[in-house]
């Protein structure tokens, strides 16, 4: 049973309190990592790269959930949070990436499918992240990034290593764990979902992407949550 606030607002979920978990430790860290004294060969930097990479992952499984609304029982609620990870995780729409998403559910692994790009690694990847980057988003990322430099002060460095680098990482998780091996070469997949799982373990299953690469149970129930695909691979 999910957290409820009430028995008239049942919007405090699970999910929902999961969500505030991954955006709020998001926000920390990085407010944390943006005044953290530091140069290039710190070896500090590597703990908060990963786990700042882990969190990014977060966001955009929590945004995913949402996707499928499974972040709130409450409608508005549920695009809020969605809404508010992708903006958080890269200046994404959350209205484009929910329309291709579900246009990927609907056309698995197929040449009408906007995620499927073929079956080497680097082209689909480029192919993929070509395919949500915009303009439009790079401009505003752009003055974000000035924003923060030049007018709060928060050093060239630092900005790199803990804004930039772990959202590039953090993309690179995604696609191959959550796109890449799930639906590579789908002519060898034999189940009507085109989509495989990844053989491991629950713990590993969550620190390589949030359970997503348990991916034929998730498209096998689109609406479960990512915390609960554990079990279903179980």
């Amino acid at each position: 049973m999910g957290f409820v606030i009430s028995k008239e607002n049942k919007t405090l979920t699970n999910g929902t309190v999961l969500a505030y978990i991954i955006i709020f430790s998001w926000l920390g860290l990085i407010t944390f990592a943006f005044t953290f004294n530091t140069y290039l060969t710190n070896l500090w930097n590597i703990p908060i790269i990963l786990i700042m990479t882990h969190l990014y992952t977060g966001l955009f499984i929590t945004a995913h959930d949402a996707m499928h609304g499974s972040a709130s029982n409450n409608a508005k609620l549920n695009n809020f949070i969605g809404t508010i990870c992708v903006l958080l995780y890269a200046g994404f729409s959350y209205k484009t990436i929910r329309e291709k998403h579900f246009k990927h559910h609907r056309h698995v692994a197929t040449d009408d499918d906007p995620d499927y790009h073929g079956s080497h690694f680097i082209g689909w990847f480029f192919k993929f992240m070509l395919n949500y980057i915009g303009v439009v988003q790079i401009i505003a990322l752009a003055i974000v990034y000035n924003i923060l430099n030049r007018l709060l002060s928060i050093s060239s460095l630092n900005l790199i290593l803990f804004w930039i680098l772990p959202s590039l990482l953090s993309s690179i998780q995604l696609f191959y764990f959550g796109t890449y091996l799930p639906h590579k070469n789908p002519e060898t997949i034999n189940n009507k979902h085109r989509s495989r799982s990844l053989n491991v373990n629950a713990f590993w299953g969550f620190i390589s992407c949030y359970f997503f690469g348990y991916h034929f149970e998730h498209h096998s129930n689109p609406g479960l949550p990512w915390w609960k695909l554990w079990k279903e691979k179980a």
